[in-house]
């Protein structure tokens, strides 16, 4: 029983990773055939950034009453109907209507099956899930391309995604039972009260880890959105090459959470986390360095994909051993909340700081939040040292 939730658990992050892909793939289609601009695209992604944020907030409390299992599928089931309403919009107006039940599903499942992978599965799990979770984002655009080559239009392509949606709902409310018997003996996560917000942030060493995860999807994304930019303005590099570079720059992450999960275990999360930040810091100097070896910044990029594969689930799975496993769903949700902040302002912050400064600040930018999560991480495990030496 134990291993085949582990399998629908997997399923669940390929499916998490399917809908995070489309909108970029379909949208030049999508906005001419409904004949609005082509940054109309920042609306539909912020209305659902906002409504992720908001239901990572609540997740806490939501899953403390219902338990992982039915958030879980009701949230993939939000997401499906979603992505189904997308599939029949006509209209830009609807698809904002859309976007919302698409963010609030997204955010809730994230939160949920971060903390429930974190309390009850080993380190090498999480790094392996979400390596699966790339698997679902680069699967995606190739549904909507194969739609859209075939002629069957961006609809079709949100069709398909929504009907694996809906067999995963399906398969996940037949596997309710199951994620009533952890392994490990952990609490169920409906036995403890939900936090307040206030309260979360009392928590010694709170603030550090949402600033430091804050700062982590600040560089990923602001790294995978203008990398590409940079690399062709500010290098001279041919937009073919850059492009292709940048795809090696995510693929370097999925690829590096894989080969991740076969040490994770053996090194711990803390030296997960320092590692991959020693990573980025060499991959980041590569990009800076001003020589006209064009290898040297191309190769940097995809360096620094690969120091961010380890952060982002080493950061989710040691919350339970930072705060406590009574705290870690109301801090993951919090954490989802921060990331999600940042993965949506801080990208088009650099594309202001681009047009009306330089884009050559791009690996300087970058650099920023490296070190703040190198203070930030090595604050809190301080803080988690000191307490637990108040313990003994």
């Amino acid at each position: 029983m134990y291993t085949l939730l582990l399998v629908i658990i997997y399923a669940a992050f390929i499916s998490l990773g399917l809908p995070d892909s489309l909108l970029g793939s379909g949208w030049p289609t999508m906005q001419a055939q409904m004949n609005v601009p082509l940054s109309y695209a920042g609306i539909i992604s912020m209305i659902i950034s906002a409504g992720t944020i908001i239901s990572s907030l609540f997740s806490d409390k939501v899953t403390r009453r219902f338990g992982t299992g039915l958030v879980t599928s009701v949230s993939v089931l939000m997401t499906a109907v979603a992505l189904f309403g997308f599939s029949v919009s006509k209209t830009f107006f609807l698809l904002c209507v859309w976007s919302i039940p698409y963010g609030f599903g997204a955010g809730a499942v994230d939160a949920a099956l971060n903390n429930y992978v974190a309390l009850h599965y080993a380190s090498r799990h999480m790094s392996w899930l979400h390596c699966f979770w790339g698997v679902g984002a680069t699967i995606s655009p190739y549904i909507m391309g194969y739609c859209l080559t075939k002629g069957y239009g961006w609809e079709n392509g949100y069709l398909a995604v929504s009907i694996v949606q809906i067999a995963l709902t399906a398969i996940l409310f037949f596997s309710l039972p199951l994620w009533k018997r952890p392994k490990n003996g952990n609490a169920n996560e409906k036995s403890s009260k939900s936090l307040k917000l206030s309260q979360i942030l009392k928590i010694k060493g709170v603030k550090n880890i949402l600033i430091a995860f804050f700062s982590y999807c600040s560089l990923e994304w602001t790294a995978g959105l203008w990398s590409t930019s940079f690399l062709v303005l500010a290098k001279n590099i041919p937009s073919e090459t850059a492009a292709k570079y940048t795809s090696l720059f995510f693929l370097g992450i999925t690829f590096g959470r894989l080969i991740s999960g076969f040490v994770a275990d053996k090194f711990g999360d803390r030296n997960m986390i320092r590692i991959g930040l020693a990573i980025i810091f060499i991959g980041l100097i590569a990009v800076w360095l001003p020589v006209n070896a064009d290898w040297i910044c191309l190769n940097g990029l995809i360096i620094i994909g690969l120091g961010c594969a380890p952060i982002y689930p080493s950061i989710i799975h040691s919350t339970p051993n930072n705060f406590g496993a009574e705290n870690s769903q109301a801090i993951i949700g919090v954490q989802m909340a921060s990331a999600y902040t940042g993965t949506t302002f801080i990208p088009p912050l650099f594309g202001v700081i681009a047009n009306y400064i330089s884009i050559n600040l791009f690996p300087v930018f970058l650099l920023i939040f490296e070190v703040l999560m190198i203070v930030m991480t090595e604050k809190l495990n301080k803080t988690v040292a000191v307490s637990a030496a108040k313990q003994e």
